[in-house]
C-alpha cells in the first residue's frame, strides 16, 4: 500500500517543470478554444497564480539586489558588470527592431489593406531625459516600495549595497541579513513554482476564450510576423551569443530557461517572471548568485529588444497598411529611435505603446495606426515578453561567463529545476 501512494508523486517529481508547465499550457489553449465558459471560470486560478508571483518582485528585485551587490565587494568588478551588462542590452535591442524590420519587409503583413490616415491622432508623450533621471531616485523609499517602482527600487538597492561595502566589517552582520533573506526567497519562490503548471493552465486558457478566433483571424498575418521575427531572434541572436561567444551549448540554455519562458508568455510580464528567471539563472544555469541578483532585475526593467521587435515590424505594417514607402533614412531612424527609447521608456506603465507613438512619429507615420493592433496587443505582449525574458538570461549568462561567474557542471547537468 505504501509503495503505491509514493509512486505517483515520485513519478511526477521526475518530470521537470518546464515540461510540466507545457502541458498545462498546451491543455489551457485546448480548454479555451473549445469551452469558453469553463475557461473564464478558471480566471480566479489564473489570478492567484499571478497574484502570488507578484507578491515577490519587489521583495526579491530589492533584497537580491542588496546581496548581489554585496558579494561582489570589488567596486572595479560591479563597474565592468554594470557596463557589460547596459552594452548588451542596447546591442542586443538593435539586432531587434533591425530583425523586425527585415521581417516585416520580407512578409509584407500590411499589404493591401488600402488604409487611409485622418491625421487626428496624437503621439503619446514619453517624459523628457531630465524627467527620467530625476525620478530615478526616490524622495522616499517606502512609497517606492509600496508602488513597485521597479526603477527607484533599484537606485535605492545599489546605493545601499555599495554603502554596505564601503561600511566594511560593521556591515557584517547586514550583509550576512541580506543573504539569508535571499536564499529565503529563492525557497519561497520554489514554492510558488511548484503550482506553475496549474497557474499557466488558467491563464492561457483565459486569453485564449477571451479573445477568441475572431479578433485573431483579421491581423493573423501580423501576429505570426511577429512571432516568427521573435523565434528567429531569440535561436539566432541569443542563441549565437551563447554558443559563439560564451562557448556554451544553447540547446542546455534553452532547456535550462524553459520554466521561465512559460511562465513570461503566459503572464506577459518580465518583472513577473523575475523571480522564476533568477531561479532558472541559479539552479539550471549555475550562475552566481552575486550576477543574477545584480543583472536580472536590472535588465527585467531596461531589456525591452521583444519590444523593438514589436516596434520594428508594426512600423513596416502600418507604412504597408497606409501605402507609404519609407527610405533608408526612415528605416535607420526607426532603428535609432526604437533603440534608444527602449532605455528612456523603461518602467513606464505602458511603454510599449508609447515607444511605438515616438517611432511612428519620427518617421512621419499615421499615428492611428495603433489602433489596428490594440485587438491583439495582449496576444503580441505575451511573444515580447519572452523574448525580454530570454534576453535578461542570455545577458546573465554571458556577464557570469566573463566574470567566471558560471558554475559549468550545473550548466551542463540535467537536473532541471
Amino acid at each position: 500500500m505504501s509503495q503505491s501512494n509514493t509512486a505517483s508523486p515520485s513519478l511526477l517529481a521526475r518530470v521537470p517543470l518546464w515540461q510540466q508547465i507545457l502541458v498545462g499550457l498546451v491543455l489551457g489553449v485546448v480548454v479555451g478554444m473549445l469551452y469558453k465558459p469553463g475557461a473564464l471560470a478558471l480566471a480566479p486560478v489564473g489570478a492567484l497564480f499571478l497574484n502570488a508571483i507578484k507578491m515577490l518582485i519587489v521583495p526579491l528585485v530589492f533584497i537580491s539586489l542588496v546581496a548581489g551587490i554585496t558579494a561582489m565587494s570589488d567596486s572595479a568588478k560591479l563597474g565592468r558588470i554594470s557596463v557589460k551588462t547596459i552594452a548588451i542590452y542596447l546591442i542586443t535591442t538593435a539586432f531587434a527592431v533591425s530583425i523586425g524590420l527585415a521581417f516585416g519587409t520580407l512578409f509584407s503583413p500590411g499589404e493591401g489593406m488600402h488604409m487611409v490616415a485622418s491625421g487626428s491622432a496624437e503621439a503619446k508623450q514619453a517624459p523628457s531625459l531630465v524627467q527620467i533621471l530625476v525620478g530615478l531616485v526616490p524622495t522616499n523609499p517606502v512609497t517606492a516600495f509600496a508602488e513597485g517602482n521597479i526603477l527607484q527600487i533599484i537606485v535605492f538597492a545599489i546605493a545601499l549595497g555599495v554603502s554596505m561595502n564601503l561600511v566594511g566589517e560593521k556591515a557584517a552582520p547586514a550583509i550576512r541579513l541580506f543573504d539569508s533573506l535571499a536564499e529565503v526567497l529563492y525557497k519561497l519562490t520554489d514554492l510558488v513554482m511548484r503550482f506553475a503548471p496549474i497557474g499557466v493552465f488558467a491563464l492561457i486558457a483565459g486569453v485564449v476564450a477571451s479573445h477568441g478566433i475572431e479578433v485573431l483571424l483579421p491581423l493573423a498575418g501580423v501576429i505570426g510576423v511577429i512571432y516568427l521575427a521573435s523565434i528567429a531572434h531569440m535561436l539566432l541572436v541569443y542563441g549565437s551569443l551563447i554558443g559563439g561567444l560564451a562557448r556554451l551549448s544553447p540547446l542546455r540554455f534553452f532547456r535550462g530557461i524553459a520554466p521561465a519562458l512559460a511562465v513570461a508568455f503566459s503572464t506577459s510580464s518580465s518583472s513577473g517572471t523575475l523571480p522564476v528567471s533568477i531561479e532558472c539563472a541559479r539552479k539550471n544555469l549555475g550562475v552566481s548568485q552575486g550576477v543574477a541578483g545584480f543583472v536580472l532585475p536590472v535588465g527585467a526593467t531596461i531589456n525591452m529588444d521583444g519590444t523593438a521587435i514589436y516596434q520594428g515590424v508594426l512600423a513596416l505594417f502600418i507604412a504597408q497598411a497606409f501605402g507609404i514607402d519609407l527610405s533608408a533614412g526612415q528605416y535607420l531612424m526607426i532603428i535609432l529611435t526604437a533603440t534608444l527609447a527602449s532605455v528612456g521608456t523603461a518602467g513606464i506603465p505602458g511603454a510599449g505603446l508609447i515607444m511605438l507613438g515616438l517611432v511612428l512619429s519620427s518617421v512621419g507615420l499615421p499615428l492611428e495606426g495603433v489602433a489596428l493592433i490594440a485587438g491583439i496587443d495582449r496576444i503580441l505582449d505575451m511573444a515580447r515578453t519572452t523574448v525580454n525574458v530570454t534576453g535578461d538570461l542570455m545577458t546573465t549568462t554571458l556577464v557570469a561567463r566573463s566574470e567566471n561567474e558560471l558554475d559549468r557542471d550545473v550548466y551542463n547537468s540535467d537536473n532541471e529545476a
